[in-house]
C-alpha cells in the first residue's frame, strides 16, 4: 500500500474491540501473543528465539505491538516494524481462532493500516502464506493492498504451541 488514502477501512462494528499499544514494550506478552495466535497457522521464523532476542525485538525502538481485546481479554495483535526504506511492515497480524469469524479482522487490520501510515510510513506492506486463515487475503485485498510478489518456500513445520489450544 503506497499512500493512506488506499486503506479502505471496513464498516463493522468497530466498538467490540480494543486496540491498545504495549507500552512499555512486554517481551513476554509479545511472545505469548505470537505462539497464541501464530502457531495455528505455522507462523515460522521465531522458534529458535531465546529470551534476549524476544526483548531485543520487543523493545527496539522501530517497533511497535500492539494488542486488540474483547472484553478485557486479548482477542489479537499486529506487530508493526518500521523499515530502514522508511516503510512499515506489518509482521505479525491476527486473531485468536475463538475470535475468528465474528467481523473482526477487518477493524483489527484498518487499525493496523492507521497505526502504520501514523509512523510516517513511505509504504505499508505485509506478507502472508498459504497456511495463513482462508479468509487473510481477501482480508488484505479488502483493505486495499495489492498482491505484488508470488514465491514458493517449503511450508513451515507444524509445531505443538507451549500453550493450550482449543482444539
Amino acid at each position: 500500500m503506497n499512500a493512506p488514502d488506499q486503506l479502505q477501512p471496513t464498516a463493522a462494528d468497530q466498538e467490540r474491540l480494543t486496540i491498545n499499544l504495549i507500552d512499555p514494550p512486554c517481551p513476554e506478552f509479545s511472545w505469548f501473543l505470537h505462539q497464541w495466535i501464530g502457531t495455528p497457522f505455522r507462523w515460522g521464523g521465531r522458534e529458535a528465539w531465546t529470551a534476549a532476542d524476544w526483548e531485543a525485538f520487543a523493545t527496539d525502538s522501530q517497533v511497535e505491538t500492539w494488542v486488540a481485546s474483547v472484553g478485557g481479554g486479548p482477542a489479537g495483535y499486529f506487530e508493526l516494524q518500521k523499515q530502514t526504506d522508511e516503510s512499515v511492515q506489518i509482521c505479525c497480524f491476527g486473531l485468536a481462532e475463538r475470535f475468528i469469524g465474528q467481523g473482526l479482522g477487518g477493524v483489527l487490520l484498518s487499525a493496523a493500516v492507521r497505526q502504520a501510515w501514523a509512523m510516517k510510513a513511505s509504504r505499508v506492506w505485509l506478507a502472508t502464506c498459504s497456511h495463513d486463515h482462508p479468509h487473510a487475503l481477501a482480508n488484505y485485498e479488502a483493505r486495499g493492498f495489492k498482491l505484488v510478489e508470488r514465491s514458493e518456500h517449503p511450508a513451515n513445520n507444524a509445531r505443538e504451541s507451549a500453550i493450550f489450544h482449543s482444539r
